[in-house]
């Protein structure tokens, strides 16, 4: 599983001009399942980017994380992540997990999420539009498999 982590003052998701989910400060996630992505992804994943200190202290250093600052999580799914450029001028997607698999587990990761935080997300496999003020900006990846 891959996701790209935004830090954000605010941001939303709408579907066909209908609003489906929103934030205020937090966490906007973009999530990618990959082919033989299981459990222990999600906790992998879960884990991480709950305890990722990248929120700012009284010293305005990076040293809170998301459970500390009470911020909130805007989970987007996006196969494109597993998207492979390397070769040609267009993308493949070979490694990206079926869609009846992949939200079995986007919706195992919302599920363990909202053990922790509030958790708004779009709309699976549905054409989105988002809209986010980026604080910083602050943008990590993270990679279950740990590929980087």
């Amino acid at each position: 599983m891959r996701i790209v982590v935004q830090r954000v003052k605010k941001a939303s998701v709408a579907v066909d001009g209908a609003t489906k989910g929103e934030i205020n400060k937090g966490l906007l996630v973009y999530a990618g399942v990959q082919k033989g992505d299981n459990a222990s992804d999600i906790e992998y994943i879960a884990s991480k980017l709950l305890g990722l200190r990248i929120f700012e202290d009284a010293e305005g250093k990076m040293n809170l994380d998301i459970l500390q600052t009470g911020g909130e999580v805007l989970l987007i799914s996006q196969f494109t992540l597993q998207g492979d450029c390397r070769k040609g001028r267009r993308p493949s997607f070979d490694q990206a997990e079926t869609p009846e698999a992949a939200r079995l587990l986007y919706e195992g990761l919302v599920k363990r999420l909202r053990e922790s935080v509030r958790v708004a997300t779009g709309e699976f496999q549905s054409h989105m539009e988002v809209e986010s003020i980026n604080d910083g900006p602050v943008t990590m990846l993270l990679d279950s498999k740990k590929l980087f």
